[in-house]
């Protein structure tokens, strides 16, 4: 569908007087957060859902021709969301000429196999740089300036131009009307609005622009809400503030000192001011939940040797205190410390979603955390294509490719089965997930009176050297677990209580959510009643039932 500009400027009208009333009636039925019980999930046609998600490659869905054979395989691993990019270069290839011929083709190409999208909204940044907007941003270098960096303009455009704003805003508020109008049986669940912006180079943007913003005052909307905010703060941006001071108003520099990290939350608060313009106007048109996703930045790495001004959790309170048109922060997350970055990101009023991840081994391993210990709202791999097309990954063979996505697939159905289950656990809280190593062995949680002791898997001199997976319990002593290589034992916390016991292990699956048992596990597999066993093999999903004696 192609749209002019005259057209566009109607909906626009059309949204400011009309389009108020009647989203108010349906709201309801668009895709959106929701809090139930103990946590914040995504409720699409009424029901809550987990996104088992993977995101493409950044040009695969360029291409319908391309993507064609690759749905179905995508939907056979057990996949039921993707995450793939629509770029404004390809959306608004000329000012005021809209383009959506290629996001219809993958929305109905995702409709065939019964998956769903979210799109990355791919516009002025993306990894910090600017390499998908239109060829008439990229050449005007007056309307739109360019981050300078040692006195050199960069290929970067700068948060700092109205005009980009403006222009970045009005497409994605054409796209948004486009898909409101188009997309009525909710294929597209979330929108991701830019991504991984930030300051690559420098730990801020020198343009003039910039320059005359950080002589100024800090926004009273920011010294606002930290001070409003104060005890829950980041602890490191709470330190930061008070080692200052504790100012209540001055330039940034008198606030959060003269400091690479004061530069990155100068920075954080631009950013954040123009995601959330961008979102809004996005919303305006149809409301969707939307998010950013962020570069991580471990340790004490400066900021600018990964975008400097992105979402770290140190600066998610200046982003918070931007706007609340995004409903998310989420992490990219690469890193080895899984459980430290996710419970950074997962935050009373910060839902999490883990956009972009490792896959293989290591995504169906974490996925069982993120699920089950951190409440996520979905868990999305990058590069789920990979050697769809016979292409292969730097370092990885193809056969290496294929392994890791079977055993990614494997953790996917076995989620997928249980989706109901989880989704209850999440709201009541009653559901952990783990992952354990040779260096971490064993983990204990509380459950309704009872200390769950999860470690390796052993049996016969022979023992697991990995495993993972997630229990919850279903009702008094009826317990639903799937993972592999770990085995769990039940005391009670109360010593008076009487002595529990394992009375049956039954592995099956769910076909549409009915119950089939297989075998009945109370032999060798469940070391004689002592302990309930997920072979290291393969995945498996069993029910445990204890009974009490004295």
């Amino acid at each position: 569908m192609k749209t002019s500009a005259n057209v566009f400027s109607i909906a626009i009208l059309a949204a400011t007087l009309a389009l108020p009333g009647a989203r108010s009636q349906t709201t309801a039925s668009i895709p959106h957060l929701e809090k139930r019980g103990a946590t914040t999930q995504l409720i699409v046609d009424g029901h809550p859902m987990l996104m088992i998600a993977g995101e493409l490659y950044n040009s695969s869905s360029s291409s319908l021709d391309y993507m064609k054979p690759e749905w179905k395989q995508l939907a056979d691993m057990g996949i039921n969301t993707v995450l793939t990019p629509v770029s404004w270069e390809l959306v608004e290839p000329e000012e005021g000429r809209y383009d959506f011929t290629l996001v219809d083709g993958l929305i109905a190409q995702a409709r065939e196999q019964h998956v769903h999208i979210v799109f990355l909204w791919l516009a002025a940044w993306k990894n910090g740089v600017s390499s998908y907007p239109p060829v008439w941003v990229k050449r005007d270098t007056q309307r739109f300036p360019r981050v300078i960096i040692d006195g050199r303009p960069t290929t970067t455009l700068s948060t700092f131009s109205s005009a980009l704003r403006e222009a970045d805003a009005k497409a994605f508020h054409a796209l948004m009307e486009h898909l409101r109008t188009v997309d009525t049986d909710h294929t597209v669940l979330m929108m991701q609005v830019e991504n991984e912006v930030g300051v690559l180079g420098a730990s801020r943007d020198h343009s003039p622009a910039a320059e005359q913003a950080f002589a100024g005052q800090v926004p009273e909307q920011l010294m606002s809400y930290l001070t409003t905010h104060k005890a829950s703060l980041n602890d490191e941006l709470r330190t930061l503030w008070d080692a200052n001071g504790a100012k209540t108003r001055g330039t940034w520099t008198e606030v959060f000192g003269d400091s690479a990290r004061a530069d990155e939350i100068f920075m954080a608060w631009h950013y954040a001011r123009y995601l959330q313009a961008i979102a809004a106007a996005g919303k305006s048109a149809y409301p969707l939940p939307m998010y950013n996703n962020t570069w991580l930045g471990g340790g004490d790495t400066p900021p600018g040797n990964y975008p400097s001004g992105g979402s770290q959790p140190r600066v998610i309170d200046i982003w918070k205190a931007a706007g609340n048109s995004l409903d998310m922060q989420c992490p990219d997350l690469y890193a080895s410390d899984f459980s430290g970055w996710t419970s950074r990101y997962h935050r009373p009023d910060n839902p999490l979603f883990i956009p972009e991840t490792n896959g293989g081994s290591t995504g169906a391993a974490n996925v069982f955390y993120a699920f089950g210990e951190q409440a996520s709202l979905g868990f999305s791999p990058f590069a789920i294509d990979a050697g769809m097309h016979g292409d292969t990954w730097p370092g990885l063979s193809l056969e290496k490719i294929t392994q890791g996505r079977d055993e990614l697939a494997a953790s996917y159905h076995a989620i997928a089965q249980i989706e109901p289950f989880i989704l209850t656990g999440q709201q009541s809280g009653d559901i952990h997930g783990f992952v354990l190593s040779q260096d971490h062995p064993m983990v204990d949680f509380v459950m309704h009176g009872l200390t769950v002791h999860v470690s390796l898997d052993q049996i016969f001199g022979n023992g697991a050297k990995s495993g993972y997976g997630l229990i919850l319990e279903e009702s008094p002593g009826h317990f639903l677990g799937a993972g592999k290589g770990f085995r769990v034992s039940f005391t009670p916390r109360d010593t008076k209580a009487p002595e529990v016991g394992i009375a049956s292990i039954d592995e099956g699956r769910f076909d549409n959510g009915t119950w089939i048992a297989g075998r009945r596990l109370n032999g060798d597999e469940s070391d004689q009643g002592g302990y309930w066993r997920f072979d290291q093999r393969e995945v498996h999903i069993e029910r445990v039932v204890l009974y009490e004696y004295k």
